[in-house]
């Protein structure tokens, strides 16, 4: 009897740089070149009606930005933040005509890592059940393993993107009263 092969498990996140930030006791990698910029926790104007990963959004130099909370989304544990909690803006969508800023709530940021292809790691298979669309891979780092993420699968999931470009006005959906 021979034995069956398994299909070849391909890793798709890349070397490179990546962002690392905790959510509860777990670590989670953004791939730097996405990420533009750090800001303190600020208040956060609610939206009736949103998920309740979507926290509302905050004006950040003049430009509305939808606020995810990480936690919430995954289905962690909730909990209060804290004093490192900080809210990472990326850039989400194909440029430039889709690209859109958004935000997530993390507990702390930890840092920059460059990531070599001997730290990579596939995405576990975890049975078909979970959807694990949104893991780039694993990575192996200081002796821990840190869940590397897709930056439009996260925020863009679940029409996100839909949801938040919705409220701008589409003038081939307007009527023209004269």
């Amino acid at each position: 009897m021979r034995p069956v092969s398994s299909p070849p498990v391909t890793v798709n996140a890349k070397p490179g740089r990546y962002l690392t930030f905790r959510l509860g006791r777990e670590s989670y990698g953004l791939p730097v070149l996405g990420v533009r910029e750090i800001i303190r926790l600020c208040p956060i104007t609610p939206v009736p009606r949103m998920p309740e990963y979507i926290k509302g959004v905050i004006n950040l130099r003049g430009k509305v930005i939808p606020i995810l909370d990480l936690r919430a989304k995954f289905q962690l544990a909730s909990e209060s933040y804290g004093e490192r909690a900080c809210i990472i803006v990326v850039q989400v969508g194909a440029p430039p005509a889709a690209a859109m800023p958004m935000g997530a709530i993390v507990d702390a940021v930890e840092e920059v890592v460059q990531l070599s292809e001997a730290e990579l790691e596939p995405t576990p298979d975890f049975g078909g059940s979970p959807d694990t669309d949104y893991i780039l891979g694993m990575a192996t780092i200081h002796g821990g393993v840190k869940t590397l993420l897709d930056l439009d699968k996260v925020f863009l999931k679940e029409g996100l993107l839909d949801l938040v470009s919705s409220s701008t006005p589409n003038p081939q959906n307007q009527t023209q009263t004269i």
